[in-house]
């Protein structure tokens, strides 16, 4: 019989860029088996300046009905992966906003013993993607949370070239989200559901 895995996967996104990868690991997840929440964290610019941009204003429309994330997702989930694009070589203030709501849980212990993992998305092949995955190292590790990132345990993982967790490269915002970059996620979100599963068999 099959060890039931659950599956957060919190994202920020304004162009749309992370909400594909989001998407990509969940349904990835989902066919691993797991049982999935996908969310998005609260967008903290004005309307204003989202109307601006119309990439930014078509992403908050076509993503507006995938539910907020709470706190309740993460103390739910045997294995949570967030994504954020890039911000200065580190993480969006919406993802880092709601990471700061999980102090409460994590003084309870709720956070701790569950699968993490980390993906972004940008600008260009050096614009901080590995310091914004390893910026969200940072608070798994005060969770007490087990990082599992990629690797390169896999030959989609040696054309994505990441080893810290998927990255998407989008060229000033010009190239979606494709093959390479789906390719390294849904290695990534199966590595995930696969540890999770083995670690979650050996709690019982």
């Amino acid at each position: 019989m099959e060890i039931s895995v659950k599956v957060t996967v919190v994202y920020y996104s304004a162009t749309g860029h992370v909400a594909d990868i989001a998407r990509e690991i969940a349904v990835t997840a989902e066919k691993a088996g797991a049982e999935v929440r996908l969310r998005r964290v609260a967008e903290l610019a004005p309307r204003e300046a989202v109307e601006s941009q119309a990439v930014w204003a078509a992403n908050a429309a076509a993503t507006a009905g995938i539910p907020l994330a709470g706190v309740e997702d993460i103390v739910w989930a045997d294995a949570v992966l967030m994504g954020s694009p890039t911000r200065f070589g580190n993480i969006a203030a919406p993802l880092k906003q709601f990471l700061d709501t999980l102090g409460g849980a994590w003084r309870k212990g709720e956070l701790a013993d569950k699968i993490y993992s980390g993906f972004t998305s940008t600008g260009s092949p050096h614009g901080g993607n590995e310091s914004t995955l390893l910026a969200l190292m940072h608070s798994f590790h005060h969770f007490g949370g087990i990082v599992v990132a990629p690797g390169f345990t896999h030959p989609d993982k040696l054309v994505d070239g990441n080893p810290y967790g998927t990255a998407h490269h989008d060229v000033g915002g010009t190239v979606p989200v494709g093959d390479v970059t789906r390719n390294a996620a849904r290695v990534q979100a199966e590595r995930v559901v696969r540890l999770a599963r083995t670690l979650t068999v050996t709690a019982l």
